[in-house]
């Protein structure tokens, strides 16, 4: 077997238009991903006041949405494998479409819970396939950079959600003011939310499948014109690739669930390290910023206003920092970003935690006790909210989508890519209703605990992240990538 021909990265990092275009038109699912996850943020309050609802229930209403994602998660590898990466996009976009209208007009709390669970689907169907396919597209050399796409279209699908969120709201005498057609602002909040859904659904009839999952399913000719399509490579280079992804994706036996088991309760560690990986990326409370931002801010004795204004504040600064994520990640590499990443959140939120362990309880004008910051801990807290969101934005929220768009092998990408987001979608799930009891309780604790988090999140970078700056898809092998472990430098 001849050595492989380095020219197939750099001649993919001369002529990037075409792969970076496809990889924006699948990286809209992280749009959706991350408008879904936030749109919510301006509505929440609204949802609790209209439905009475307790604070146990107002979490369960913003995090069953992460339920469904969980669920979408888990199937959209299955999914993959059997009918290609487009298809799937398309009913991502679908069910997020249904869940959008659904939720806008939903007269009941159980009503608007299932449509979110619905809406939840799609969304987790879009974030295991979004990366992956860009994975499976993308040239080594600017794999890092296309992957990020996936993060940078979650942080402005943040920002345009919340931005919509103040407009409505501030443009209308609040999220309960009634508006057109007589539903109230909170309502139009989700509807927004078809445009999106519907320019993902078409852009996923327009881009290629993955060359990948073509050869898998011995279609090599088709596989070569999209190589041809996407890389501009010579009719060698093309064969040589193919014969490789050949050899990484042939087996007798058709991809199962069984190829990720393992002597390490019951998976193989490389699996378990993209869970922990997905996990720690929400333990640190992340989502709660995006999530709860808004009533956050007014519940420590901001105005309405400046709460809605601090919310976008902290979305412009994500989408800021994603960028210099991007410039970056196929530079420094992915294990350095993420442990000055998890310095960087330990400091922030610790900060944070002492902050809010300063806040007093003032009553409000129902009488209902409230935390409140002023003075030097207010400014400091605010100021550390977006520290923390910087710190993540330029690590652990880019880089952990393009770890697991890489990190696993060929055959069994799609599955392990599919376990790993699942469990992503479930820690944000415990995270996010577990926040407004714990919140009750203490927010000094509570930031305490995401505090934590992002503390043991640099020691296990430090023990269990490889490095694989450069390296292509098909030299990623289970035992290779357990054993590799570069100096950072």
């Amino acid at each position: 077997m001849p050595a492989r021909d380095t020219r197939y990265s750099d001649h993919g990092e001369r002529h990037p238009a075409r792969a970076t275009a496809i990889s924006v038109a699948a990286a809209v699912g992280g749009f959706l991903f991350g408008f879904d996850t936030s749109v919510i943020n301006g509505a929440v309050d609204s949802i609790k006041s209209h439905f009475s609802l307790g604070s146990g229930v107002t979490g369960f209403v913003v995090a069953v949405a992460l339920i469904g994602s969980a669920v979408g998660a888990w199937y959209a590898g299955m999914l993959a494998d059997r009918w290609g990466r487009p298809r799937v996009m398309l009913i991502g976009a679908v069910l997020f479409l249904v869940s959008s209208i659904g939720s806008g007009l939903s007269f009941s709390v159980v009503e608007l819970g299932i449509w979110r669970f619905i809406g939840g689907l799609g969304i987790g169907v879009a974030s295991v396939i979004g990366p992956t396919y860009i994975s499976e597209v993308a040239p080594a050399g600017l794999r890092g950079r296309l992957a990020s796409l996936q993060q940078m279209a979650i942080v402005l699908g943040i920002f345009v959600a919340l931005l919509s969120d103040a407009w409505l709201a501030g443009g209308n005498g609040g999220a309960l003011a009634t508006t057109w057609f007589g539903l109230q602002a909170w309502r139009w909040m989700f509807l927004v939310g078809v445009v999106p859904s519907i320019i993902y659904g078409l852009l996923s009839l327009g881009i290629p499948e993955s060359p990948r999952f073509l050869v898998a399913r011995g279609k090599d000719e088709a596989a070569a014109k999209v190589l041809r399509r996407v890389l501009g490579e010579t009719p060698e280079q093309i064969d040589e690739r193919i014969v490789d992804i050949r050899k990484s994706v042939t087996r007798e036996d058709k991809p199962s669930f069984k190829d990720l088991r393992g002597r390490r309760f019951g998976l193989h560690p490389l699996v378990w390290v993209g869970i922990l990986l997905a996990a720690f990326q929400q333990l640190v409370g992340i989502n709660v910023i995006f999530y709860y931002s808004t009533s956050l801010w007014k519940s420590v004795g901001f105005k309405d206003s400046f709460s809605y204004t601090a919310s976008v504040i902290t979305s412009v600064t994500n989408v800021v920092v994603t960028v210099i994520a991007i410039l970056l990640v196929d530079r420094i590499g992915r294990r350095r970003l993420l442990l000055i990443g998890s310095v960087g959140m330990f400091v922030s939120l610790a900060v944070m935690s002492i902050g809010f362990a300063q806040a007093t309880l003032v009553a409000d004008s129902k009488g209902v006790l409230a935390p409140q910051l002023s003075g030097f801990w207010g400014v400091a807290t605010l100021i550390c909210a977006n520290l923390f969101v910087v710190f993540f934005g330029a690590s652990w929220g880019p880089v952990m989508w393009v770890l697991l768009g890489e990190m696993f092998p060929n055959r069994i990408r799609a599955m392990a890519m599919a376990i790993a987001t699942a469990a992503n979608w479930i820690f944000n799930f415990i995270i996010t209703v577990t926040f407004p009891p714990l919140r009750d309780f203490s927010l000094g604790f509570t930031y305490g605990i995401y505090a934590l988090f992002a503390l043991l999140s640099f020691f296990f970078v430090l023990a269990k992240i490889p490095e694989t700056k450069g390296m292509e898809l098909e030299d990623m092998s289970m035992d290779t990538m357990t054993r590799k472990r570069t100096k950072v430098g």
